[in-house]
């Protein structure tokens, strides 16, 4: 519900090489904030607050970061339902999850032509639940694996979805975590394939906030798990392997930086919504804290945003910027991830342009794809809704 009721370090060899390129996005470095947006009503701006790390370094550097502009390449495709994870094949075909159909569909790299690959089974949409987060294995070529998460109804899961050798149909499904309460609202849903293989999972709250300090539950967490669903070795809580940070509303982005770092999108109550720097072990303080604090027990937010101008949901990081997709906010938030700690300013792209943003991902050309979300019962429906945009940044 959009309202009421040690980071990695090696990125992936195509990870690399996309992050290799955008960075040049940031190379010309000359100030705080950004252009003026190439499309939409960028306007805005958030208080932010410094996190602290595990090694005592702040959470952006000291080069201060020029935004790239957003420009509008073309529409990629129209008439989804309700879409809600996207990830990328080695080929570029992109995989794209529907919520309420429960169907994984792809998209041909060049971009035209969607195509049901099958259905999901166990799915049962309904509020915020339904077939949700999508990531792409490692090794998808020996593998043939993407992973999903969804709402089975009385929980919601991870399951490893194997697809026939020209991904054109599943021929294989099995959970491999399950127990991560569901409801309503607030049922998390994104994950995120490290380079190992193994994958980060956002959970949300369930609508019971207590479950956000209970170790002893799944709900909102950001967990860390092999591709069985085991605990990953190294991990901070001894009593709960499964957990890597904790003390979240509802986890509904995460993204990799170019330098490994860990960052989440998260949806706030009544005041403010983040963007987090993860560290393990880390408490991000729900349902004590939402937004700014300066409560040593817990870890403040790197950015936060009144609710009406974010409800963020996806999220991706293109050399030092991040793009985060809001859906109240009906605008693509651009942040800089470098600069002096705490006086970096987002800018708002796209207001209102394209209504509801659930999800952007990084493609291979290192373009944007950025989902709409007008289908899933508050958005106001456009022909051609849902849609995928394809948006270009440049300095």
């Amino acid at each position: 519900m959009d309202r009421r009721p040690a980071a990695w370090t090696r990125p992936s060899a195509r990870l690399a090489a996309v992050l290799a390129i955008t960075v040049v996005l940031a190379s010309a470095c000359s100030g705080v904030g950004g252009k003026a947006p190439g499309t939409g009503t960028a306007t805005g701006t958030t208080s932010s607050a410094v996190p602290p790390t595990s090694t005592g370094e702040t959470a952006a550097s000291t080069r201060a970061t020029a935004l790239p502009a957003v420009t509008v390449a073309g529409t990629i495709a129209t008439g989804l339902t309700t879409p809600w994870g996207l990830g990328f094949l080695p080929d570029g075909t992109a995989l794209v999850t529907e919520r309420d159909t429960a169907k994984l569909k792809a998209i041909a790299a060049t971009g035209h032509g969607v195509r049901t690959v099958g259905t999901v089974a166990g799915v049962v949409p309904g509020g915020e639940g339904g077939l949700l987060g999508l990531a792409v294995s490692p090794t998808f070529w020996t593998d043939h694996t993407v992973f999903v998460y969804y709402t089975a109804g009385h929980d919601n899961r991870v399951a490893a979805i194997t697809l026939d050798e020209g991904a054109t149909r599943i021929v294989g499904q099995r959970d491999i975590l399950t127990g991560i309460p569901a409801a309503q609202f607030h049922d998390g849903g994104r994950l995120l394939a490290a380079p190992d293989g193994t994958l980060f999972v956002g959970t949300g709250d369930a609508t019971v906030s207590s479950r956000a300090q209970d170790l002893g539950s799944l709900g909102g967490k950001i967990l860390h798990i092999t591709a069985d669903g085991a605990p990953v070795p190294g991990h901070p809580f001894a009593d709960a392997p499964l957990v890597y940070s904790y003390g979240h509303r509802n986890v509904q982005g995460l993204a990799f930086d170019a330098n490994g770092r860990l960052w989440a999108s998260e949806f706030g109550a009544n005041a403010y919504d983040e963007l987090n720097l993860i560290r393990p072990g880390g408490n991000y303080g729900w349902p004590e804290v939402e937004g700014p604090s300066d409560d040593p027990r817990y870890v403040a937010p790197y950015k936060y945003w009144p609710t009406s101008e974010a409800s963020p949901s996806g999220l991706a990081v293109l050399g030092e910027t991040a793009a985060m997709a809001a859906l109240r906010g009906e605008r693509l938030w651009l942040i800089p991830l470098s600069g002096p700690a705490g006086e970096t300013t987002p800018i708002a792209q796209l207001t209102g342009a394209y209504g509801r943003l659930r999800t952007v991902t990084v493609a291979p050309d290192s373009s944007l794809w950025l989902a709409t979300s007008n289908t899933d019962g508050r958005g106001t429906v456009r022909p051609g809704d849902d849609r995928i945009v394809r948006l270009t940044l440049s300095q």
